[in-house]
C-alpha cells in the first residue's frame, strides 16, 4: 500500500476556520497556499494568522524565528490554478452543499488522482460531496474544531468509499498536526453537531419560554457542568448561521422534529445577529 506524504497542502478558504488550519499546518512545517474568492478576504486571513503567531510568541510558546518562517510557508492567493502540486486539500468555505461540490468538481478535473480531498464542514455529508469527483475512495471529512490552533479534537469523517488507505494518511497528518483523530462515520451532523446542536437549540427554546435570562442560563451550564462557555457564549462563537445550517442538515437527514432549529434563532439568522462575527449574536461584540 503506498501512502502519500503530505507536504504541501491547499486550504480553501480563509477565514476563521481556514486561517485557523493553514496557521496550524504552517507552524508544524508544511507549504501552504491559502485561497479565496477576494483579496480582501485572503489579506483578512493572513491577519488573524499573523496576528495568531503574535499571541504565541507574546505567551512563549512560539520563537519569533519559527513565527517568520512559518509565515515564509503560506502562500496567499485568489487564483485556484496555484494549488497545482499540492497533495492534499482542505476546503472550509460555506457551509453549503451545492457551492462545496462545485468546488470539488473544478479541483477534481486540475488536480492529479492521487491528491486527497477533505472537507472541514461540520455537518454535511461527505459522501455526497465526493459523489461530484471521480476520486470518492480519495475524499474523506477533516473537521476541526474553533479556534484551531488550541483544540485537539479533529473528527476524520470516513464517507461510503473513502478507502483505508485515505483515512490512514489523514489520521497520521492530524497526529503529526499534534491533534487527537477519531475515526468517525459519515452520518449527519457526524458525532460532535448530533450532540451539540440538539443542547444549543434547547437552551434558545428555554430563553424563549421566559425560563431564566440567557445570563442565567450560560451561567447554570458553566458553573452546574463546569463547562467553561454557556450555550449562548457558544452558539455566538460558532456563528448562530454555522448553527441553523447544521440543524438543518440534520433536521433533513433524521425527520425528527428536536432538531429543527428554535424560531428564535431562525429569526436572528435573518436579522444579520450571527454572533461573534458579525458583532451581535446573544450578547454584543466590540469590532476590533
Amino acid at each position: 500500500m503506498f501512502l502519500l506524504e503530505i507536504r504541501n497542502v491547499a486550504v480553501f478558504g480563509a477565514g476563521q476556520m481556514g486561517s485557523g488550519i493553514a496557521q496550524v499546518l504552517a507552524v508544524h512545517g508544511h507549504s501552504v497556499t491559502l485561497v479565496d474568492v477576494e483579496p480582501r478576504l485572503v489579506e483578512a486571513g493572513m491577519k488573524a494568522i499573523t496576528a495568531g503567531f503574535a499571541r504565541g510568541v507574546e505567551k512563549g510558546k512560539l520563537q519569533p524565528e519559527a513565527m517568520e518562517s512559518s509565515l515564509k510557508r503560506i502562500r496567499p492567493t485568489t487564483k485556484p490554478l496555484d494549488v497545482v502540486g499540492c497533495h492534499l486539500v482542505i476546503e472550509a468555505i460555506v457551509e453549503d452543499l451545492a457551492t462545496k461540490r462545485n468546488l470539488f468538481h473544478e479541483l477534481d478535473a486540475m488536480l492529479p488522482p492521487e491528491v486527497v480531498f477533505a472537507s472541514n464542514t461540520s455537518s454535511i455529508s461527505i459522501t455526497a460531496m465526493a459523489g461530484a469527483t471521480k476520486r470518492p475512495e480519495r475524499f474523506v471529512g477533516m473537521h476541526f474544531f474553533n479556534p484551531v490552533p488550541a483544540m485537539k479534537l479533529v473528527e476524520v469523517i470516513r464517507g461510503e468509499k473513502t478507502s483505508d488507505e485515505t483515512m490512514t494518511i489523514v489520521m497520521d497528518l492530524a497526529r503529526r498536526l499534534e491533534k487527537t483523530p477519531v475515526d468517525v462515520r459519515d452520518r449527519p451532523g457526524f458525532v460532535s453537531n448530533r450532540l451539540l446542536m440538539p443542547y444549543l437549540n434547547e437552551a434558545v427554546k428555554t430563553l424563549s419560554e421566559g425560563i431564566a435570562s440567557k445570563e442565567d442560563i450560560d451561567t447554570v451550564v458553566r458553573l452546574g457542568y463546569n463547562i467553561p462557555m454557556g450555550p449562548f457564549e457558544l452558539a455566538d462563537l460558532i456563528g448562530l448561521d454555522t448553527v441553523v445550517n447544521a440543524m438543518e442538515v440534520l433536521h433533513e437527514g433524521f425527520k425528527d422534529p428536536r432538531f429543527e432549529p428554535a424560531p428564535l434563532l431562525r429569526n436572528m439568522v435573518a436579522a444579520g445577529n450571527l454572533g461573534r462575527k458579525s458583532g451581535r449574536g446573544f450578547y454584543e461584540y466590540s469590532k476590533r
